[in-house]
């Protein structure tokens, strides 16, 4: 069993697994290409705007066990701010309707008898769509030829579906939408009560973490990059970085595949990806507490209402990312304006932040190219949100899999 393991990236993957791996009483080395740790979730302070910021927009649910489970091991969980019940509102922006979703506690749903907790314009048995995300087996059917284009569809399982997989529904996989919902929404409300960071993503889930993997002994590099593993045909041997050989007695590659393939040539991965869009604008919202609101029918998809401005997430945007960031910032406002009731004020300062390759297309393609953790090297694994997790690219997914390299490992 190896003591000295190399974790290579520092994003929730590998963050993960080193968590994990520390945990085993391993000795863990984080080595990590970027300045700071945290990949896609973390936060910076915008000279800019003025603001310290994250760089992408993300909701948790309780239902996520695996980030929860890290979480609670890293002394966080008291970062997050949680309702006590399930509640989500929305907007219709082509007719102006508002209301909030609101499932109840217990397994047995009968918030979908309630009028005021289910989609407005629905009926009771406009809900029993919903279960047929619970018989799909291994097709490759989207979402969109699944399911039925009801109200429903509309108001509540395509927006939903949408931000779960990061991909149009023409194209995204209803079997990962199906594998999110049974995690969540289909183990009653106790699971989907929504959860985001007090503070921002670093203070939840990158600080904390790399806090506590200090005090249990584990090393970070940043800014320093792999370039190439050197193996004796059955194992790696050594680590070329750039500043130095290093070794390990295994390796965890929590890296993009686009990066993978350089280091691995031949393993088999993801080769497309959906885009997401984040808009921060620097407008106080003090009519509404922090919070986020969904919108149907617009530009932006979710807004995120914050301390001293307020965030936008577009997801599969690979329609919009090649537009000027002007362009964005400049096509949101009106929905910004129209959600939050705001006087009708020019564009405040803003900035657009593109994730070209945010994660990996939730499409049957692409399915069948994520790899498990094992890799043709024995001591080498892999982690990643992009691996066969079982979800869609998601900060569960990414944890999870951290977890599960880890248990490789330690298992060999």
């Amino acid at each position: 069993m190896p003591s000295h393991i190399a974790v290579v990236g520092a994003g929730m993957a590998g963050l993960s697994a080193a968590v994990a791996l520390t945990k085993a009483g391993k000795a863990v080395t984080l080595i990590e290409a970027g300045p700071a740790a945290g990949g896609r979730c973390r936060s910076y302070f915008d000279r800019e705007l003025g603001l310290r910021i994250d760089n992408g927009n993300h909701l948790l649910l309780s239902g996520n066990h695996a980030v929860f489970g890290y979480l609670n091991t890293i002394g966080a969980i008291e970062t997050l701010a949680m309702p006590a019940e399930p509640v989500f509102p929305f907007m219709d922006l082509r007719d102006r309707t508002r209301w909030v979703l609101r499932p109840n506690l217990g397994r047995i749903p009968w918030w979908v008898l309630s009028r005021t907790r289910r989609v407005p314009g629905t009926r009771v048995r406009d809900q029993l769509s919903l279960l047929r995300l619970r018989k799909v087996n291994s097709s490759d059917a989207t979402v969109d030829t699944w399911m039925r284009h009801n109200t429903l569809y509309q108001r509540l399982i395509e927006p939903l579906a949408v931000a779960a997989l990061n991909t149009p529904t023409d194209e995204g996989l209803v079997r990962l939408l199906s594998a999110v919902m049974e995690e969540t929404l289909f183990q009653g409300g106790r699971a989907c009560i929504p959860a985001v960071p007090r503070v921002g993503l670093s203070e939840t889930l990158v600080d904390p973490a790399m806090a506590w993997l200090g005090a249990h002994g584990s090393t970070l590099h940043t800014s320093r990059r792999v370039a190439a593993l050197r193996d004796n045909g059955n194992g790696c041997v050594e680590l070329s970085t750039t500043e130095g050989p290093m070794t390990a007695d295994a390796v965890v590659l929590a890296i993009p595949p686009w990066v993978l393939s350089d280091l691995l040539p031949g393993q088999v991965c993801p080769t497309a990806f959906q885009a997401i869009l984040n808009i921060h604008l620097r407008v106080a919202a003090e009519s509404r507490p922090p919070g986020f609101i969904g919108l149907i029918g617009g530009t932006a998809e979710w807004v995120f209402v914050k301390q001293g401005h307020v965030s936008v997430t577009i997801s599969a945007a690979n329609r919009m990312v090649d537009q000027e960031a002007e362009t964005i910032a400049r096509a949101v406002w009106p929905d910004v304006q129209a959600v939050l009731e705001l006087p009708a004020l020019p564009l405040p300062p803003w900035r657009v932040v593109k994730e070209r390759r945010a994660t990996v297309a939730a499409t049957a393609a692409q399915e069948r190219l994520r790899p498990g953790p094992r890799t043709g090297l024995a001591n080498v694994v892999l982690a990643g949100d992009w691996t066969d997790t079982g979800l869609p690219g998601t900060i569960e997914g990414a944890i999870r899999s951290g977890r599960t390299a880890a248990e490789v490992l330690l298992a060999a």
